[in-house]
């Protein structure tokens, strides 16, 4: 059956629901419902409203909401109804799509089925919608995203075809696991992507590096927990801080690794650390992010506006209890962002006929048997 709702967490949750709304009807009454909800079945069922608002405050507090979104107003789409891999995917796409909105990038939230008792909701493999592959070469260097090498990989065993001619910037698929179908790999259609190559505002030669990087970071494998109720799959988006793509992508030689390159074009002595040559080529690589972004007309912060607006949340926002809504990350579900494993579920039963009933079946047509 599995574990039932916490009507404790469902009740904190309901609480602070109608003291935001207090006009839309009777916190005693739906209390009520919703005990015996979870007394009959194991589990409850959010309205609309209290959806949109779980999740926006899920938003609000998780670190991922940048400055500039106004948390209250982010479009949440509901798609509980939706459990199968490839409906998912394709509303992952979809999401995709209106979150880049032409460059002024739109945040949302899609919410697809809950975690029940005896039916679980489905899960995203991939750590955002749009990542890209690192294929390992001889003497262990990697072409494109070294973090993503051990995920190319799986991915590959299981099936996936990467292009003929390999390259540093790869859409890695969508992968996308149900209790019912086991694992499903998923292509994204190439125009659901919009990138933006990348340029110096002062060096010219900065383009022939070749660089790129899509406009939506849309995260797919935190689990949104609200009132007791977990939806295992429901991926957001705001928008990039330029860090994020500069430091912790290009930049880190555990990812792209560009830093050593940059700092020898730019004439800088690299022979040893104390010159700070490695500190001189991020800022040049940051500065490179924020100006293309912002010539390509499409939305993106600095980390210093996100750092002055963090600090901002935390002084005016009140601590988060345990049952507060939010997004988590599980260690297994961060593995299988790097590693494409471990499966989430068992491999789900075989719908083709067993041997035995293969066996009854020639018996009845040859009529030896029943």
């Amino acid at each position: 059956m599995g574990p039932t709702t916490d009507v404790t967490a469902a009740e904190e949750f309901l609480r602070a629901f109608y003291d935001a709304h207090p006009h839309v009807g009777s916190l005693a009454e739906r209390l009520a419902e919703v005990r015996r909800s979870i007394a009959e079945t194991g589990t409850y069922r959010h309205t609309g409203p209290e959806l949109a608002y779980g999740a926006r405050v899920a938003l609000r507090d998780s670190g991922w909401c940048t400055n500039g979104v106004p948390w209250r107003q982010v479009t949440v789409r509901d798609l509980r109804g939706l459990r199968d891999a490839t409906t998912v995917a394709s509303e992952c796409f979809e999401h995709l799509r209106l979150a880049t909105n032409g460059g002024r990038i739109q945040p949302l939230v899609t919410v697809f089925a809950p975690d029940a008792p005896g039916n679980p909701g489905p899960r995203i493999w991939n750590e955002q919608v749009v990542r890209y592959a690192g294929y390992a070469r001889p003497g262990g260097r990697v072409l494109g995203d070294a973090r993503y090498s051990g995920f190319t990989a799986a991915v590959q065993q299981m099936g996936w075809k990467p292009p003929t001619e390999r390259g540093r910037f790869d859409h890695l698929p969508l992968v996308v696991e149900t209790a019912h179908e086991g694992v499903k790999i998923i292509n994204l259609p190439r125009d659901v992507v919009q990138e933006v190559p990348l340029e110096h505002p002062e060096h010219p030669w900065f383009v022939e590096l070749g660089l790129r990087w899509h406009t939506v970071p849309l995260i797919s494998n935190m689990q949104l927990e609200i009132g007791g109720i977990r939806y295992p799959a429901a991926p957001f988006n705001t928008w990039f801080v330029g860090t994020e793509i500069g430091t912790r992508a290009l930049a880190d030689e555990n990812a792209y690794g560009i830093t050593r390159h940059v700092a020898e074009r730019l004439g800088m002595d690299t022979s040893t650390e104390r010159t700070l040559w490695r500190d001189r080529a991020i800022v040049e690589i940051n500065r490179a992010v924020l100006y293309s972004f912002d010539s390509a007309r499409v939305t993106i912060t600095d980390h210093h506006s996100e750092a002055l607006h963090r600090l901002a949340c935390l002084r005016s926002e009140p601590s988060t209890s345990a049952s507060r809504p939010k997004f988590t990350l599980t260690r297994e579900a961060a593995r299988r962002a790097r590693r494409g494993a471990p499966r989430g579920f068992p491999f789900p039963a075989p719908t083709r006929p067993r041997y035995d009933e293969l066996a009854r079946l020639n018996r009845r047509c040859l009529g030896t048997g029943p």
